[in-house]
């Protein structure tokens, strides 16, 4: 049997162009994925401390085999008292850990309700008598704000001033998770990526 040299060359060549150009357009491909994340890295901040923080989130949470890590801080000022706050390298999977343990239903219950978010919003604002809480949130009669204040007090989330008898505040340290959850809803209902519906109720 004679073999056509000729013509397996000619398909080597056409071969090794195909591989070529599979080469070339998956290196275009690595360059456009790489430029992505780059472009999305300087999307989060400008701020070179923040873009080293994340770096270090990302080595730490690849480096111990966790899904992640978050760090926040922030400053809450109102009614002559301030909070600071800052936490560094919380584990996501113990965040997640709180779904698993019912612990974050029990929490989001006990502040899901309107008239709970609006005791608390007043109460952030500067410290409130009942009678100025009956007054600012529009309610009827005092046992209605006990009734929705109690639950609050139980989950140490308000208690009564200590240096002010009859005022109520937001206990200090609780500050930072209140504000820290309203930043989540923030998050949530931030319509830049994608929309949802948050009228309908299943």
């Amino acid at each position: 049997m004679n073999r056509d040299y000729g013509k397996e060359i000619d398909r080597i060549n056409e071969q090794l162009i195909e591989i070529k150009q599979l080469l070339t357009e998956t290196h275009k491909k690595s360059n456009v994925k790489r430029l992505k994340k780059q472009q999305a890295r300087a999307s989060l901040s400008s701020d070179k401390r923040l873009l080293e923080l994340m770096d270090e989130l990302c080595a730490a949470a690849q480096e111990q085999g966790n899904t992640g890590f978050v760090t926040y801080l922030g400053v809450y000022a109102a009614g002559e008292r301030q909070s600071n706050w800052l936490r560094s390298q919380v584990n996501t999977d113990e965040l997640l850990a709180l779904i698993e343990s019912n612990a974050a239903t029990k929490v989001l219950h006990c502040v899901g309700s309107s008239d709970r978010l609006n005791l608390l919003l007043a109460l952030l604002r500067a410290p409130k008598t009942v009678a100025q809480l009956v007054e600012e949130c529009g309610y009827n009669t005092t046992g209605q704000v006990y009734h929705h204040l109690k639950p609050l007090l139980a989950a140490d989330l308000a208690r009564e001033d200590e240096k002010k008898r009859g005022y109520y505040v937001v206990v200090p340290h609780r500050v930072q998770g209140i504000i820290m959850l309203l930043a989540g809803v923030s998050d949530m209902l931030d319509t830049h990526y994608t929309q949802g519906n948050w009228e309908s109720q299943a």
